[in-house]
């Protein structure tokens, strides 16, 4: 089955983009992949607070996850699949890219605003020409209603 990858983080445009890959996936018969990237810079500690914060980091994932998952099951009848890597975030978009050959699209929030659509989006729109697979960018000031209409 052809799956809808979505970034799991604490951005606000993170919420427009799992509304755009549940509502394509429900409409295509897809699945979506949620990953969030624990970065390795978090846990340069002591080992046992190291160990602590790492625990207490997935366990926040969880708990995000959760809140996205119920809505997709009850709203979309989608049970999503949660991934939880370690590493840059980038270069674990890419193995995930890379491992999971169901993926098929990588959906992106973008920052509204001046301050352009956000270091993820950069770096990934840079290097695009060279991905396995499409991305689509949603802006993160799209209205649910617009998201409703586009997909």
């Amino acid at each position: 089955m052809r799956k809808f990858l979505v970034i799991l983080d604490d951005s606000r445009e993170c919420l427009n983009a799992m509304r755009f890959a549940a509502m394509r996936a429900e409409h295509t018969g897809a699945g979506v992949t949620i990953l969030s990237v624990i970065p390795p810079d978090e846990f340069n500690h002591w080992l046992g607070v190291g160990d602590l914060m790492r625990e207490e980091a997935r366990e926040r994932i969880h708990a995000h996850f959760e809140v996205f998952a119920k809505w997709m099951r009850d709203r979309h009848n989608l049970d999503p699949e949660l991934v939880i890597r370690e590493g840059d975030v980038v270069n674990e978009i890419l193995a995930q890219v890379r491992e999971d050959e169901n993926i098929g699209v990588l959906v992106l929030g973008a920052a509204p605003g001046k301050k352009g659509p956000g270091p993820l989006v950069n770096h990934l729109s840079r290097g695009s020409g060279s991905l396995p697979i499409p991305v689509t960018i949603v802006p993160g000031d799209l209205s649910k209603e617009r998201l409703e209409e586009i997909t």
